[in-house]
């Protein structure tokens, strides 16, 4: 049986738009891997994370985001991704052009259960700032990991926001990505 793992890059101020200034942001980006001392690092944890991906779960903005992208990457992360299952949620698209994409109909909840049960290995959820609201809303994340990065933007989505949700979390594990990013992971706190 997978678990839901919401895996987000965030600002010390807990902004998650946008980290590479390609939209909404043009010209704040506040990460860029390829420029960043801790770039390296940050990469080698990503391709670590992908190798544990059962499925991935996707809003879909990131979906769209990610499907102009990857499909002509090379290397073990980009075929790691490609390879993996995508499940997308979405009332408006359509078309879904990244292989092994369908869309995951009907409620969220029964849609997530029916993925923790049926995925071989953890359903990771990237980006998806919404979708990951709505997961945390209703209590369908079974994992978080904040890979917290040492800057302060001042502006922009926030992974939570005002959700209305006031959700306990237990910290699993605590660990430094380079010299400057931190990775928190935390589970929620759910009765026995």
């Amino acid at each position: 049986m997978g678990k839901i793992v919401v895996s987000a890059n965030v600002s010390l101020d807990g902004v998650v738009e946008d980290p590479t200034g390609e939209e909404g942001l043009k010209g704040r980006a506040w990460f860029r891997p390829d420029e960043s001392p801790d770039g390296a690092a940050w990469a080698a944890d990503e391709l670590r994370e992908a190798r544990g991906i059962g499925a991935l779960l996707l809003g879909g903005r990131t979906y769209e985001w990610f499907a102009e992208r990857w499909p002509s990457r090379t290397g073990e992360w980009a075929d790691l991704l490609k390879a993996a299952p995508k499940y997308v949620v979405s009332t408006t698209l359509t078309e879904f052009p990244w292989a092994n994409a369908t869309l995951l109909k009907g409620d969220l909840a029964d849609g997530v259960a029916a993925l923790r049960r049926e995925v071989d290995g953890d359903v990771f959820v990237f980006g998806s700032g919404r979708l990951v609201r709505s997961l945390m809303e209703n209590d369908l994340v079974d994992e978080l990991r904040m890979k917290v990065h040492p800057v302060v933007v001042g502006t922009g989505e926030r992974l939570f926001g005002a959700s209305g949700v006031n959700r306990g979390l237990r910290r699993e594990d605590t660990r430094m990505i380079g010299d400057g990013i931190v990775l928190l992971t935390y589970r929620p706190l759910r009765d026995a």
